[in-house]
């Protein structure tokens, strides 16, 4: 597929999906939207993919939402509707797409941009990005996940500090209060992520699928039905050919040779 506001490459079992708007700082407009989740489509139909790479080109991951974009549209143009048919689609496609997304967080991720970046699986971030909800300086409601990803990242108190100030977050400090998984050079970003990245592209990408299920779903139930579910999850993933790869690999004393199944 053809795609004009992104790049996407598959190689060796990993989907590198850029956001490819850099003269806009990576701003979402529409199409950019429907690009994305039309590439996190392909990505999660794709066999071959095993393992998923989220970054922007340029010197920003996103700066959010293209705020050109929707001036013009008009007093009747709805936030709630423009949110609910485009960024809720992708966040909720990106939270329930059953292969690892990591984040490439080559830069600032700023309002919608930020709750894209939290709405991966990990976050390996470059010492020159930065978090911000930029939402109160327009006068506007923290969205795009953001109001449920970060409290439960770094709790309420930073969480609202964030949105009141609007202060920028640098990357050391989003690694301390747990928003990111590890911060490196820049110049050492893509390398870092392509070491991470490998051994996930060859590993059980079922079980990554279920682990990721039963995380999300263990959120919002009590320990009762979280234990429930996480058997009947391992019940699944028991039952699949890489379980039983894995564990006669491990009694043959060998590497296991994972097909993702």
């Amino acid at each position: 597929m053809n795609y004009e506001t992104i790049l996407y490459e598959g190689t060796n079992g990993v989907a590198t999906i850029t956001l490819n708007r850099p003269d806009k700082l990576n701003a979402f407009n529409d199409q950019m939207v429907k690009e994305t989740m039309a590439a996190f489509k392909q990505a999660g139909r794709d066999n071959n993919v095993r393992c998923i790479v989220l970054t922007g080109n340029g010197r920003s991951f996103s700066s959010g939402q293209d705020l050109s974009d929707v001036q013009d549209r008009g007093d009747q143009f709805s936030l709630r509707d423009h949110l609910q048919h485009g960024y809720h689609r992708l966040l909720k496609q990106m939270v329930t797409l059953e292969k690892p997304i990591i984040g490439a967080i080559n830069g600032i991720a700023a309002g919608a941009g930020c709750g894209i970046a939290l709405a991966t699986d990990i976050r390996i971030c470059s010492d020159k990005a930065s978090f911000m909800l930029a939402f109160s300086k327009v006068g506007l409601v923290p969205d795009c996940g953001t109001n449920w990803f970060l409290p439960r990242l770094i709790g309420y108190a930073r969480a609202y500090e964030m949105a009141l100030t609007a202060d920028k977050i640098p990357a050391e400090t989003a690694l301390a209060w747990g928003i990111v998984n590890r911060v490196v050079p820049a110049a050492q970003l893509s390398e870092t992520v392509a070491a991470f990245t490998a051994p996930l592209a060859t590993g059980p990408t079922l079980a990554y699928g279920l682990t990721k299920r039963a995380m999300n779903q263990a959120a919002n139930v009590d320990l009762w039905d979280a234990l429930d579910y996480e058997a009947h999850l391992q019940e699944l993933a028991g039952r699949s050919e890489d379980s039983r790869e894995g564990v006669q690999a491990f009694l043959e004393k060998r590497v296991p040779q994972f097909k993702g199944q």
